[in-house]
């Protein structure tokens, strides 16, 4: 019996024996997911601290040298929005170096003729609304405060002499106020009147990015980590999306609303409406800011102008509808298309913060910098999306 019985107990050693590799193996294979995921946290480390090592050198290269930047930036700026026009004339049989050379001929032609004639009309509209804005505030005073008309009085409930004191206190703060941006925006863009500098090393900076446009972006792509070549080469496509949309879009929006304004306001008979419909038209850039302050000057010269015409003042106020209806509904579909990620408040922040800190220079940096913004934020929220964190799954299992 006892002898019979010993077989059975090799055999049950020999399944214990056999079962014992499988347990070693995987230990095996748990020390060997814990390497590779301690080898991804390091690699992920190294990348987090590089990108932020750049960034921070960015931010520190701009601050730096922020005062000579302005005609180095603007070249760059005007190489990125001519170079698909040098595209389309390479693709037609022309050098790039041809194009190049016509496209910034034409465009410094342009320019200068545009300032030749432009410059002299807008210069002496300005100094006229400067010299006449006491006229135009007092009379808008004496508008709001009129006895014959006491809407005012009943809708807020104090007399005139009050009221009148209330809006002395008010315009005496709001000219402190547009004194102290005059000032501000002189200071900050010195180098926006230093014409040697914007109208010399500009079209220079432009003229050689322009040529060697193609192979920088080329050498670039050559740079990119193979691993994240495909990742980075679509981040890098959807921030020249959307700055693409927003400044050539937003851009030809402006200088269609700007020809619009100013043709209808000088049409209209409106004081001042060349200058007033071209500074609408340019800063319409920041959603619904041009039109709400181009309505309101223009509006208010009106009344000056027209009053007790309604006509005229309702024909102002119908110039600036029509040109939001065309904007809407016409020009931000055909020229921006859809949504670039660039929110109004976002934007609006970028521009007040980067003015700041860097003045006229910051306020051109500014769009590029919050479209590249957004476009990482997005990235890195589908990214944790997609994630085992957000997805709530338990890897121990494995």
């Amino acid at each position: 019996m006892t002898k019979e019985s010993k077989p059975p107990a090799k055999s049950t050693r020999a399944k214990a024996a056999r079962k014992r590799p499988a347990k070693t193996q995987i230990v095996q294979d748990g020390a060997e997911l814990n390497d590779t995921g301690l080898a991804f946290s390091m690699t992920m480390r190294r990348q987090i601290y590089f990108w932020l090592a750049a960034f921070v050198f960015l931010v520190l290269f701009l601050l730096v040298f922020r005062s000579i930047l302005l005609p180095f930036i603007a070249g760059m700026a005007l190489a990125y929005l001519l170079d698909p026009v040098a595209d389309r004339l390479e693709a037609i049989g022309a050098s790039r170096l041809l194009a190049t050379c016509l496209i910034l001929l034409i465009f410094i032609i342009t320019f200068v003729l545009a300032l030749i004639v432009l410059v002299p009309i807008l210069s002496n509209q300005l100094a006229g609304l400067i010299e006449r804005m006491p006229s135009y505030v007092s009379r808008l005073q004496n508008l709001i405060v009129d006895t014959d008309n006491p809407w005012l009085r009943r809708l807020i409930g104090e007399s005139a002499d009050k009221i009148q004191g209330n809006l002395d206190g008010l315009l005496q703060q709001g000219a402190g106020w547009l004194t102290k941006l005059l000032g501000s925006i002189w200071s900050s863009g010195k180098a926006l009147v230093d014409v040697i500098s914007l109208f010399v090393i500009t079209p220079i900076v432009a003229f050689y990015l322009l040529l060697d446009w193609d192979h920088m972006v080329e050498r670039i792509d050559g740079w990119l980590p193979l691993r994240h070549r495909n990742e980075l080469r679509e981040i890098a496509g959807n921030i020249n999306g959307a700055i693409a949309g927003f400044v050539r879009g937003q851009g030809s929006v402006c200088l269609i609303l700007g020809l619009f304004y100013a043709i209808g306001l000088t049409l209209a008979g409106l004081n001042f409406g060349l200058l007033i419909g071209m500074f609408a038209g340019l800063v319409s850039f920041i959603p619904f800011v041009g039109s709400i302050v181009g309505l309101i000057l223009s509006i208010s010269v009106a009344i000056v102008q027209f009053w007790p015409d309604y006509t005229w003042i309702l024909l102002i106020a119908g110039i600036f509808a029509l040109g939001q209806f065309m904007e809407g509904n016409f020009l931000q579909p055909k020229l921006v298309g859809g949504s670039v990620g660039l929110h109004p408040v976002w934007l609006m922040f970028s521009l007040s913060a980067f003015g700041v800190l860097m003045g006229f220079t910051g306020l051109l940096i500014a769009v590029p910098v919050a479209a590249a913004i957004g476009v990482l934020v997005r990235f890195a929220l589908s990214k944790y999306l997609q994630s085992d964190f957000y997805l709530d799954r338990d890897n121990d299992a494995a």
